[in-house]
């Protein structure tokens, strides 16, 4: 069972100065990468983490909200109020007070308190939730002067073995620190997120981590601890955080003035390769993501991508499924370029494909009102591509999604309920809002509800 984690002008000598530190710090990282090795002996083993926590546990704070829920008395009916709460961590991510945390964390709060690592509290706003990754960026209110910070490392230089620390405020008791390794990346089919790749990790992560730090031996901010698998609640060594290509891209554009992180997309549809598939294609392993539909002028039309092409990576990072394709894609901006490493005719090209927004209109602002027919009642919206992803669903849907059924309508006693898809009505596709005027009593309607294909005649 997943569980969110409940119960984010130098003069030119100076100039060459630090071009010279930069290639020396990339020199330093790849001989780093090429020599990891165990601890040798007793006293390497009794090596300490507490330079790195020296470093990182100042810039990790407590979180504790609270709000207020509308109940209605199960025995009277009566409507009143409940007092709800939250406890949780985050990550100070710029000097000026900016705090990365989860949406979960936060959701449906009105009242933030964030308290430091040296007990300052300051009260907190939230500048912008993203549900889709569980991140949310937080601004602290009467910051005057520069706080800790981590920076965060989104280069994803990690391997599966390296040594990673947790640090947040498991079930409220305090900041602690817990340790382990990476046990695995990349992870996708969680049932956390549709477009989530995971960095999953045995550090002892529990309730009240959720929006803490997962940092590395440099004490840089590798990712933010959100989910665990458990059936007890606690941790059973299997957690898992956002990455931080992905805490960064929401960052950037909350700093930037954006409401909401706009998810670029490539345009194209997949399934992964199977052995089968690989053994037809003539592949050593299973790899890479088989493409099945393309989007009509979409960014990945436009670079030359086809059906059949075999997607195996995105900017030199391996792709094995949907989740893993719109993950990578998800982490960069509108019109930026990404290079798709593709498998076409047993020969390996990469081409360049500039990722846009999702075509569509995301709002439901303009859903329409089904006024005649046995259809009245319903409030019914066109799906595209922008809006269908919004939801949750697949951009490539088509038909028309019901919104609210009004109680005793025609709708409401035929069992239409918000959220169904309607697909055809009389064995023709509905692709717009007027094809479900007028229906009448007999017309076969089929609908997808909760990824379930539904037929039936209306009586």
């Amino acid at each position: 069972m997943t569980m969110k984690i409940q119960t984010v002008a130098l003069a030119a000598a100076l100039f060459l100065s630090a071009c010279s530190q930069s290639n020396d710090s990339q020199a330093q990282d790849a001989v780093f990468a090429e020599n990891r090795v165990v601890p040798g002996d007793a006293l390497a083993m009794k090596s300490s983490f507490a330079p790195v926590v020296r470093t990182a546990a100042p810039a990790v704070v407590n979180i504790s909200a609270r709000g207020v829920q509308q109940v209605r008395d199960p025995f009277w009916g009566i409507p009143g109020q409940r007092q709800t709460g939250s406890v949780g961590s985050g990550v100070i991510v710029r000097p000026d007070g900016v705090v990365v945390t989860n949406n979960h964390v936060i959701a449906n709060m009105q009242q933030i308190r964030v308290t430091l690592n040296d007990r300052r509290e300051f009260n907190a706003r939230v500048v912008l939730a993203d549900e889709r990754s569980d991140i949310a960026v937080l601004q602290l209110e009467g910051v005057n002067e520069r706080l800790p910070t981590l920076n965060i490392d989104d280069r994803e230089e990690q391997q599966i073995g390296d040594l990673v620390l947790a640090i947040g405020n498991p079930f409220g008791v305090g900041q602690t620190v817990t340790n382990g390794i990476i046990s695995a990346l990349n992870r996708t089919e969680t049932g956390i997120s549709d477009s989530g790749s995971f960095i999953q990790t045995d550090a002892a992560i529990n309730p009240g981590n959720s929006g803490g730090a997962l940092v590395d031996m440099d004490g840089d901010l590798i990712g933010i601890n959100t989910a665990i698998f458990s059936r007890s609640g606690s941790s059973s060594g299997v957690g898992f955080a956002v990455p931080a290509a992905m805490v960064k891209r929401v960052v950037d554009s909350a700093v930037g003035g954006a409401t909401a992180v706009v998810r670029p997309w490539l345009g194209v549809k997949g399934e992964s390769v199977s052995a089968d598939m690989a053994r037809s294609l003539g592949l050593e392993r299973p790899q890479g993501l088989v493409v099945t539909e393309v989007w009509p002028n979409g960014p990945g039309v436009r670079a030359g991508l086809r059906e059949g092409d075999v997607i195996t990576a995105v900017d030199g990072a391996e792709v094995n499924d949907q989740g893993g394709l719109n993950f990578r894609v998800g982490t960069r901006a509108p019109n930026d370029t990404v290079e798709v490493t593709v498998l076409r005719d047993g020969r390996r090209e990469t081409v360049s494909a500039r990722v846009q927004p999702l075509p569509g209109d995301a709002g439901t602002e303009n859903a329409t009102m089904v006024r005649s027919g046995v259809l009245s009642g319903a409030q019914v919206l066109a799906l595209n591509p922008a809006l269908a992803d919004s939801l949750g669903g697949d951009p490539f849907a088509s038909g028309v999604i019901v919104g609210r059924v009004q109680r005793g309508s025609y709708a409401h006693r035929v069992g239409l309920q918000g959220g169904d898809i309607i697909l055809t009505v009389n064995g023709r596709a509905v692709t717009d809002v007027q094809q479900l005027m007028d229906v009448g009593r007999g017309s076969e309607l089929t609908i997808n509800r909760r990824g379930q294909r539904i037929s039936g005649v209306i009586r």
